[in-house]
């Protein structure tokens, strides 16, 4: 995928000032729990709530040691290599293999570590040129090659959405529902819409808005050009499909923290439904996709 910006595409998403009060919001949170807390289940499959925590600990380490320091440890295996399905197998054992380890972790020890990361990753994101080209592209976009500034907006979503996990089991969800922390978050979800809808065929010039309702939420316009379907923020014809998500539901879309049929319940579709619930099947973490059925 081509990652050059024209003057119709969408604009660059700025985080690089979240990460300090995200991390911030964080820090509070964990100090705040009660020790029957740490194992309560998440919407992540299998992990506690410190299991996630564990895992927040991980993406700061691998931040500073692969991204600030040019030190990876173990190479990428010959399987991950051009696949994306082996990719996010090689992430998930990954991810598995730290998660059991951090088992040996206290709740203290966690919340020690993650306050030591914290401040020096943040410095690395500040520090970094934001129109130079990212270590990784965002596979989950269509992007064969990114820029510094979609990466970190992924790397902020990465940090959002697993604490937003923690809120959730824990009942704390409002700290982050706000227009300055979760709009860069779900802005960044929707770039993959592109990607999701690319085996779509429509006439050229179809139109499809995804709406996010709330002060916090906002619209995204789909369009088939001549070649693929593409962001564009200043359409005006009439759209052949609206799609309408409450912002709970939409963060959960992306990141398959609800199922379909769930989804299904609390989309509003108007026009063209089958065009419109297509948006429902959007992944924007590198997981497994989801397979299109409206009824499912």
């Amino acid at each position: 995928m081509n990652y050059s910006l024209t003057s119709s595409a969408p604009a660059p998403i700025p985080v690089a000032h979240l990460f300090a009060p995200l991390d911030g919001h964080l820090l509070r949170l964990l100090r705040s729990l009660r020790p029957d807390d740490w194992s309560k289940q998440t919407l992540a499959a299998k992990w506690t709530v410190k299991d996630v925590a564990a895992h927040l600990l991980d993406g700061n380490v691998r931040v500073l040691s692969m991204q600030r320091d040019g030190y990876f440890g173990v190479s990428m295996p010959a399987a991950a290599q051009g696949s994306y399905l082996g990719l996010v197998d090689w992430l998930n054992s990954l991810n598995h293999e730290w998660v059991q380890a951090a088992q040996r972790l206290s709740p203290d020890v966690l919340i020690l570590l993650l306050e030591a990361t914290s401040y020096p990753t943040n410095a690395y994101y500040e520090s970094v040129d934001l129109w130079s080209d990212a270590p990784f592209p965002v596979d989950w976009a269509g992007e064969s090659k990114s820029y510094q500034w979609m990466h970190l907006a992924r790397e902020y979503t990465e940090k959002w959405h697993h604490q937003q996990q923690i809120r959730e089991a824990v009942g704390q969800t409002a700290e982050l529902m706000t227009r300055e922390l979760f709009y860069p978050c779900i802005d960044t979800f929707m770039r993959g819409l592109p990607h999701t809808y690319r085996t779509v065929s429509a006439p050229i010039g179809t139109l499809v808005h995804v709406c996010v309702t709330g002060e916090a939420g906002g619209r995204w316009i789909l369009e088939r050009t001549n070649d693929a379907w593409v962001l564009s923020p200043s359409a005006t014809a009439q759209p052949t499909a609206i799609l309408s998500l409450p912002p709970d539901i939409a963060w959960k879309v992306c990141t398959k923290g609800v199922s379909l049929e769930t989804a299904r319940k609390h989309a509003h579709i108007t026009g063209d439904t089958e065009l419109g619930a297509h948006a429902l099947t959007m992944v924007s973490v590198m997981a497994q996709p989801r397979e299109f059925d409206v009824n499912n």
